[in-house]
């Protein structure tokens, strides 16, 4: 299985026994003042989800309840034991979606990858390209056994304040942002302070996609996100969700040492020991 599925190979592997199809959606309220919350999507999901499907929670267990940053990377046993809650074992094939822009869902991908666990697909466009298709929904819950997925962590995959400090004064290591340029820029802000990391790029984890809310073709991905395949590289963004997108994508384009510094700018820009640049 490729990390990257159609609506059509879904179709077609639906009613596979080891193929385990997870909705991962998170909403995101703008409030009045312009800021915004994130809650949630079991409540969509409730009312219409691909058949089959059962609900990975970001806002619930697959996150640090304990930890003050927004979608804290839990430990790995309990990230692992809430997989397996939900049917997910050694030998299953994954297909992740949301119902927004896909990186939901590429934050569970990565996720998985993390733990060392490797059988796991993108639903390119999520929902609406199934919607799109008129295609079936559901309102039954999922009902799989649980499964042993069984942790074998890979630490290299996450970024920490740290590495992310040292990484501004190591030409060696490439620091991308993933917000959109007017957030890159300093122009707007949703965190503690405006602009970016110093040394860091911008490539905005909306542009991955094209208007059908699809990946673009890995020949344009590719002229979005070039360099050195094997340098380290470090994407961010505001919680590590617009993040896990560009590290899925450059994973596919074959970069072979790609971390997500999941806190990202929750944590970075709450501590004004960070520096921070804003474009004149």
């Amino acid at each position: 299985m490729d990390t990257l599925v159609n609506v059509d190979w879904l179709i077609g592997h639906l009613e596979n026994p080891d193929l385990v199809v997870l909705d991962c959606s998170v909403q995101t309220i703008t409030e009045e003042d312009g800021g915004f919350h994130n809650v949630s999507g079991r409540a969509e999901y409730e009312r219409r989800h691909i058949p089959t499907a059962g609900f990975a929670d970001l806002t619930d267990e697959l996150s640090d309840s304990n930890s003050a940053i927004e979608f804290a990377l839990p430990p790995p046993e309990q990230f692992c034991a809430a997989m397996g809650a939900l049917g997910v074992g050694d030998d299953s094939r994954v297909v992740l979606y949301d119902d927004s822009y896909m990186a939901w869902a590429a934050r569970v991908w990565w996720m998985l990858r993390w733990v060392g666990f490797d059988r796991a697909a993108l639903l390119d466009g999520g929902l609406r390209a199934w919607t799109e298709k008129a295609l079936p929904l559901s309102i039954e819950p999922a009902r799989r056994s649980a499964r042993q997925l069984t942790v074998a962590t890979r630490p290299q995959l996450i970024a920490d304040r740290n590495e992310v400090l040292a990484s501004i004064d190591d030409d060696e290591v490439r620091l991308i942002d993933t917000l959109p340029k007017e957030y890159y820029r300093g122009e707007a802000t949703l965190y503690h302070r405006p602009g970016h990391i110093p040394g860091a790029t911008n490539a905005s984890s909306l542009d991955l996609l094209d208007e059908s809310g699809c990946f673009k073709s890995d020949a344009d991905l590719a002229t979005m996100i070039d360099g050195d395949r094997d340098a380290r590289a470090i994407t961010y963004c505001g919680g590590g969700i617009m993040a896990s997108a560009n590290a899925f994508v450059m994973n596919r384009l074959g970069f072979t040492d790609v971390a997500v510094y999941t806190a990202s700018l929750q944590e970075w820009a709450a501590d004004p020991a960070n520096p921070m640049v804003v474009e004149a």
